[in-house]
């Protein structure tokens, strides 16, 4: 072989390794933090709240966000979770038809209880009930589902405080799928220490989120400010949704179409609310307001603030090189490394006037040719300066915050002869770094 073969090759394999060892060390870089702002003054009149950009989990204000405390009917987002998911799972449809049970008609007749007052001997479709539960807080609707699922409410609940664990909700605890207080539900009351659920503004923001991300359809519901049930028979029934942000209805604010209200004496007024703007979409969480009317004046300024002071700015477009990074290493490949590019745009949340900086952690996964086109071949978190787990929804939004690299071209896989060659070259190549070494 020709000494200029040779060179050319050993310099080419020089490249890949300082390419390697650059990516490596952006990998384990530290960025010296700097102060986080304090939160704006918004002086709610609520126990506690919690205001959160979606895409992100990033916490843009909060309010003793950790409270454990009587959420009401925000409870039944999780029945709603559970409802998605057995649909998902095929274990029923939305069309099946579930006769009206013992239980939730003694739910129905409850003086003081939000229902669409079923009666024995009625059947509904999974969906009637399903949007009786999302739109006016049926709790007879709801019991029903949750006996449809689980054949029991006490076995639904234990449902709800699984997923709620998998969800990374650290304190909550459910003792009814309702929300309504355990020992007020007559001879179905449940026998336990405690009476109502449990969960705080930051696990109701947590479930919001991933209802709205796992299920997305869900907003389609919650979006309804009118609701009729029993449509063309002679009981037909119409209702505005409990939510009166949504559009025609007395507290209406642009953008807003969820999530979910609670009230009960020991709850207060609850509301977890959503509304999107610019491609942004916020999550807040308002627990124990004095009125029905004060839990949306309160989430109004919760959403001005979100929207007036912050916004998702695009740091990276989609299929672009980053920077010190273009190159991932391949083995067993015609060639020994791939170009990469972004997988899609990188946005993170900003706050207007003020200027963020980043730095980039790129993570490669292990790779062997042959690589595709487009293959995801790692991953890209901007890491803003002087941001701490504390500042998301959950600490895994810190570490996922990021988007995927994804391969810019084909590596074939490389023959053995070739392969054969390299590992000659590699051979000399270490035997000459070493003879150099001191």
């Amino acid at each position: 072989m020709k000494r200029k073969t040779w060179t050319k090759r050993l310099t080419g394999l020089f490249l890949s390794v300082a390419v390697f060892a650059t990516a490596m060390g952006g990998m384990v870089s530290k960025v010296e933090a700097a102060p986080v702002a304090s939160q704006a003054n918004l002086q709610l009149e609520a126990k506690s709240a919690i205001l959160v950009e979606a895409s992100t989990g990033k916490v843009l204000y909060s309010k003793d966000p950790d409270v454990a405390l009587p959420p009401a009917s925000m409870s039944k987002m999780m029945t709603e979770y559970l409802v998605h998911d057995a649909i998902k799972q095929k274990k029923m449809k939305w069309d099946d038809v579930v006769p009206v049970s013992e239980y939730a008609f003694y739910i129905a007749k409850i003086s003081d209880s939000s229902g669409v007052y079923l009666n024995l001997g009625e059947s509904f479709t999974v969906k009637q009930l399903y949007e009786a539960m999302a739109i006016v807080s049926a709790n007879d609707a709801t019991v029903l589902l949750a006996e449809h699922i689980a054949g029991s409410e006490a076995a639904f609940v234990e449902l709800m405080n699984k997923k709620a664990a998998e969800l990374g909700m650290k304190n909550t605890s459910f003792v009814t799928s309702t929300g309504l207080p355990a020992d007020e539900l007559g001879p179905y009351s449940v026998q336990t220490d405690q009476k109502e659920n449990l969960m705080s503004a930051r696990d109701s923001a947590i479930l919001a989120r991933a209802l709205i991300h796992d299920f997305p359809d869900a907003l389609e519901t919650s979006k309804k400010p009118i609701f009729t049930f029993r449509t063309g028979t002679p009981n037909e029934w119409t209702k505005k949704n409990y939510n009166w942000m949504l559009p025609s209805l007395i507290s209406y604010y642009p953008g807003v179409d969820g999530l979910k209200t609670g009230h009960t004496d020991a709850a207060g007024f609850c509301f977890t609310g959503t509304a999107v703007r610019d491609n942004m979409r916020l999550i807040s969480v308002v627990m124990k307001a004095s009125t029905e009317s004060k839990r949306f004046a309160e989430t109004r300024k919760l959403f001005d603030y979100g929207f007036g002071n912050f916004k998702l700015t695009k740091q990276m477009d989609k299929n672009v090189p980053v920077k010190g990074f273009e190159t991932a290493p391949v083995k067993n490949g015609v060639e020994v490394t791939v170009p990469v590019v972004t997988g899609s745009e990188v946005n993170m949340i900003t706050k207007t006037g003020t200027e963020a900086k980043y730095t980039p952690t790129v993570t490669f996964q292990e790779l062997t040719a042959p690589i595709q086109q487009g293959q995801v071949v790692g991953k890209i978190v901007l890491k803003e300066e002087g941001m701490k787990e504390s500042d998301y929804l959950q600490p895994e939004d810190a570490a996922k915050a990021g988007v995927d690299i994804v391969a810019g071209q084909a590596v074939e896989e490389a023959s053995w002869i070739r392969l054969f060659f390299r590992s000659i070259i590699e051979f000399f190549s270490n035997l000459f770094s070493s003879g150099t070494g001191n």
